[in-house]
């Protein structure tokens, strides 16, 4: 029987190499992330393979307890660990009696096509997307397209940190191979661009480097290829297009080169960032308002979902409502918009961070940084004198920040967040940098809407112990400086819990 995991052990000790080792906050709202390679380095490990061996078999239970039919599709992204984290894994889905199909080195939205294409129900993808190498995780669900939320997820947490796990007999493992073809040919489908596109495929040396080439250039792109090789060191940066590193590395090259568009993926191959035609880095909530645009003429009256960090401009867009559209913002995270896009039959849901989600006719309802891609073109296709960045000129303004994130451990990082909303709260109607607050939304932490439309939001990370900060300013670029600088920032750091950010405008 699987002991109840414990939540600290010594790396290289016995305890560690037998017993399980699972620290309880590396269950997030909407998947799984540990810090795995411990040993040799100043940050403790938080999960062995054990540990994972545990979190499979707690998965199975959980899949029998939802009462699905238990058959799961796994597979891994390019790292040195992900391999014997994800057979970790399946040892714990067949003890608790899952009949595995392991289509082995994928993108997440492959596992996420594979239940489509396999008829399973069930998905465990190994990966930590764009975390630093050394973190681990998995993505899961078991009711396609759909992925776990908050429900499952703590519930998945109680079975295994309580240790209540129900091994059953019939489990099996069985390797499907030939998906990647099947994959990117179903990703392709009949898209033939009918406009010569200088397409640059950026996969900072991730997963996606294997995927993204062969499908833009089945599409009819010409593509350069940037980082494409596989190298798990991830010699540059993590392959994120939503990190200012890899977007300017991005946008260099396209200088470089003279190329159309830039399309960078990040680890797991769920995200897509565009740099336009001059080098200018389009964040992935402006390239949905153009794919709005562009896809509500096609689709007139469609609903389309976006997450509480995207431009305000989706509500004054007038193309939008000459069409119809309708516009909902919701929660952060890839499970959330996922999940809404579904319940109200929205034609697409986008976030800031470049998770896009297409349903029917463009896709099956998950996120996936190809089709997102694919759809990127295929407005250009359909636009033959205009360039990217002219598409971008039509939008309205607003200068929108990067996403900004200050360390803030995951067990008080709630707690901070809950102290920002009652503050922010209680200004409500009251004057920041000279405006007026006519709204605070607090779907998912604090949104601060200013009068002239400006906004501020403040929220906490689901997948790593950071909080998470944007601004955007519909007056300059100086006033959305302003509203981090002399707002956002000096009341986070009021905070000694709050320590420095990844990056700041």
């Amino acid at each position: 029987m699987m002991p109840k995991p414990l939540v600290n052990i010594a790396p290289n000790t016995l305890e560690f190499e037998i017993l399980p080792l699972v620290k309880p906050t590396g269950f997030r709202e909407y998947d799984a992330r540990w810090w795995f390679n411990g040993i040799g380095k100043e940050k403790a490990p938080e999960l062995n393979l054990t540990g994972v061996q545990a979190l499979g078999l707690g998965m199975a239970t959980l899949f029998h307890e939802l009462g699905v039919e238990p058959k799961v599709v796994t597979g891994h992204d390019y790292r040195s660990i992900s391999q014997p984290i994800k057979n970790a894994l399946i040892l714990g889905l067949t003890q608790g009696g899952c009949e595995v199909l392991d289509v082995g080195l994928a993108l997440s939205p492959m596992v996420y096509w594979s239940q489509f294409e396999l008829d399973v129900p069930c998905c465990a993808m190994v990966t930590a997307s764009h975390n630093e190498n050394g973190w681990t995780g998995v993505k899961m669900g078991a009711n396609r397209p759909l992925t776990f939320g908050p429900d499952e997820m703590g519930r998945l947490k109680e079975i295994v940190m309580g240790g209540d796990f129900q091994p059953r007999a019939g489990g099996a493992h069985h390797r499907v191979d030939g998906m990647r073809e099947r994959y990117i040919a179903a990703v392709v489908g009949d898209t033939k661009l009918s406009r010569p596109l200088k397409v640059i495929a950026a996969c900072g040396n991730g997963t996606a480097g294997a995927f993204a080439p062969d499908a833009l250039r089945a599409m009819g792109a010409d593509v350069i290829e940037m980082d494409c090789n596989l190298d798990m060191t991830f010699p540059k940066y993590n392959p994120n297009p939503e990190d200012s590193e890899m977007l300017h590395a991005m946008a260099a090259m396209v200088r470089e080169t003279g190329a159309d568009v830039a399309l960078g993926f990040d680890g797991d191959g769920d995200r897509c960032g565009v740099v336009d035609n001059t080098g200018e880095e389009i964040f992935a909530d402006k390239i949905g308002l153009m794919l709005a645009r562009d896809l509500s003429k096609l689709h007139p009256n469609a609903t389309f979902v976006v997450d509480v960090k995207s431009t305000g401009l989706y509500k004054t867009d007038p193309v939008l409502k000459e069409n119809g559209a309708t516009v909902d913002y919701y929660k952060t995270g890839h499970s959330y918009i996922k999940r809404r896009t579904t319940e109200l039959g929205a034609l697409a849901g986008f976030e800031k961070s470049g998770h896009f989600f297409f349903r029917e006719p463009i896709g099956l309802g998950y996120d996936d940084g190809l089709v997102a891609a694919k759809a990127v073109l295929e407005m250009l296709d359909r636009n033959p004198d205009k360039t990217m960045a002219d598409i971008k000129s039509e939008l309205g303004v607003a200068y929108t920040s990067l996403t900004m994130s200050p360390h803030c451990d995951d067990e008080t990082k709630y707690g901070i967040i809950d102290k920002m909303v009652a503050e922010y709260e209680g200004l409500n109607g009251t004057e920041i940098l000279g405006r007026k607050i006519v709204d605070v939304n607090t779907v998912n932490g604090a949104r601060v809407t200013l009068e002239d439309g400006s906004w501020v939001l403040v929220r906490a990370s689901s997948n790593k112990p950071e909080l998470v900060v944007v601004v955007e300013s519909m007056t300059s670029e100086d006033d959305m400086r302003n509203l981090f600088h002399k707002e956002v920032k000096p009341r986070l750091g009021k905070h000694p819990e709050v320590g420095a950010y990844n990056q700041e405008i």
